[in-house]
Formats: structure tokens, C-alpha cells, sequence
């Protein structure tokens, strides 16, 4: 067994604090704005210029002009504010960003991410990814634990081209949460049904089982 994507998004929700000003990612983080608790008081930030971000859009809620990143419609919530891609980035370079949520093709066990391209694949860049990456206080990734052909996206050492280095706190996957160690991944939860051996085996670096280590 391992947890769905619908789980694996929540677990990155519960990873915001009280009053944080949060970045979603293009892809599965940006759910994440499904399940944020309203009275946490986090304001979720879009690159593209909005600051209060709230769920995706109910059909009588679609406003064509109001999107995210990803060019997804979405909602604003009362007292959020507009404004250009240059402030935007300057907030995110800036350090005003206090948790990232993006996605991943790789990480590395010492903090390397990996996620704007794979070589020989048509691609529109790299977005602000590189920018975030390096800019906010605390990135967390949430991506599959291996790839389509069985390879593993936690690894000792990137692949492919890096997006930026030592940026990656933690990482969410289908079979469990994992903070990097430098020379280790830290499992300190693992998927229901999921052993130590299922998670070592999928795991392209040495892994570490807190005590605490269990599949709730």
C-alpha cells in the first residue's frame, strides 16, 4: 500500500504554520490549497502576482482573469492585492517567503533538487523554480517515491540537470515523509502498509528510521 496523491497533499498542508506566507508550485502543490485549515491564517503567494490566494474555483466562482502559475483559475480572498511579476520576485528573492511547496523529478539526499527539465524533453522553462528554490526559508517537495520505469526520485546524487543545490528540507512521497540528512534521507513517518524494507528498496540513498518512524 502507499498513500494517494489526495494524502500525500494533505500531509503537505499540515506542513504550514500560523501566519506563514506559503508558495504553491505548478502540479500537485498546488491542491494544496485545497486543504489549508482557514483559521491557520497562512496567505499563499502565486508568482505570478497575487498575494492571498485562496482554493480552486467552484464553477460559479470562475473568473477567466484571476489564475495561478499554472494558469489555473483560482479564487482570491478578501484583503488579498495584485500586483506585476517584478515585486512578486522581489518578495520571493528577497527571502519573504516562508515555505515553499513544489514539485520534484529528484532530490538528493543532501538538499539538490532537480524539477524544470529532463534532457530530450520539449519544455516552456524553468519558471520561477530556480528562483523559490533558493529564496524561501523552508522548501518542502512532493513528488512519487519512483519513477514510471521503477527508478528512485530520492537519490545520493542527481541525475538530472539541477535546479538548485542544497535548497530541499523535506520531501512527501507516496510512501512516506523524509527530511534530508546530507549522506542519508530521514524517514519520520511512513505510508500505511508501507515497511522499512518497501522504503529502503524504492530509496536511491541510505536511509534512517527515526523511532518515531510509523505509518500514522
Amino acid at each position: 500500500m502507499s498513500w494517494t496523491r489526495e494524502q500525500v497533499v494533505r500531509r503537505a498542508a499540515a506542513a504550514m504554520r500560523p501566519g506563514q506566507v506559503v508558495n504553491l508550485g505548478i502540479g500537485m502543490p498546488t491542491e494544496v490549497a485545497n486543504y489549508i485549515d482557514p483559521a491557520s491564517n497562512v496567505t499563499l503567494q502565486s508568482e505570478n502576482g497575487l498575494l492571498g490566494m485562496g482554493p480552486y474555483p467552484t464553477e460559479d466562482e470562475v473568473d477567466a482573469r484571476l489564475i495561478n502559475a499554472g494558469k489555473e483559475t483560482v479564487t482570491a480572498l478578501p484583503g488579498a492585492s495584485l500586483f506585476d511579476s517584478a515585486q512578486s520576485f522581489a518578495m520571493i528573492r528577497g527571502g519573504h517567503i516562508d515555505l515553499a511547496i513544489l514539485g520534484g523529478l529528484e532530490v538528493a539526499c543532501n538538499g539538490d533538487l532537480a524539477n524544470w527539465t529532463v534532457p530530450g524533453k520539449l519544455i516552456t522553462g524553468m519558471g520561477g523554480a530556480m528562483d523559490l528554490a533558493a529564496g524561501a526559508r523552508r522548501l518542502v517537495v512532493v513528488q512519487n517515491h519512483t519513477s514510471k520505469d521503477g527508478g528512485s526520485k530520492l537519490c545520493n546524487r542527481l541525475t538530472l540537470p539541477a535546479t538548485a543545490l542544497g535548497c530541499v528540507n523535506r520531501v512527501i512521497t507516496d510512501l512516506g515523509v523524509f527530511d534530508v540528512g546530507g549522506d542519508c534521507f530521514v524517514c519520520v513517518a511512513r505510508a500505511d502498509g508501507v515497511t522499512r524494507e518497501i522504503i529502503v528498496k524504492n530509496t536511491g540513498a541510505p536511509v534512517l528510521f527515526t523511532t518515531a518512524t510509523s505509518g500514522k
